[in-house]
């Protein structure tokens, strides 16, 4: 089986994020989208909710888990079997920097990077900007899933 791993913050998860979800598991059996926890990172939203945004958006395709970790990528997938990690890289300084990490992780955990470049649609979507869109009451509806939306409009 093919596993992969999709780590992130996802704060909140973006239609680019979703772009690299709906093309990345055409590639392998299963994907698991890794919601990282970092206690040096201020989040907008709680992990449970970052968690659910995407159980919500994705919860017809069974291939596809959402699961919480702390620590290296390479450790969990090392963990859960999985022998490659998925990125997406919206342009030449995301791809430098996802190719500095890949070479990392294979280097000290023997896994194998897969780097998919975002759809020019969704290529300018970071959810730093979003958040900073929502943070001062703009229009962010263009930028997330439904299942975003649907639970901040409550």
């Amino acid at each position: 089986m093919k596993r992969a791993v999709f780590p992130g913050s996802f704060d909140p998860i973006t239609l680019g994020h979703c772009d690299i979800i709906t093309r990345g598991i055409l590639l392998f059996d299963e994907l698991v989208i890794a919601v990282g926890e970092n206690s040096n990172k201020e989040n907008m939203f709680t992990l449970e909710q970052r968690k659910y945004f995407i159980e919500s958006k994705f919860k017809n395709d069974p291939r596809i888990k959402v699961i919480s970790y702390k620590g290296l990528t390479v450790d969990l997938c090392r963990k859960i079997g999985a022998d490659f990690i998925l990125r997406g890289a919206r342009n030449t300084i995301d791809f430098e920097f996802e190719k500095s990490i890949s070479q990392n992780n294979r280097f000290i955990g023997k896994i194998e990077t897969v780097i998919l470049l975002n759809s020019p649609e969704t290529s300018f979507i970071s959810s730093s900007i979003v958040r900073e869109i929502i943070k001062h009451g703009g229009d962010f509806k263009k930028l997330v899933p439904e299942t975003v939306i649907v639970n901040l409009d409550r």
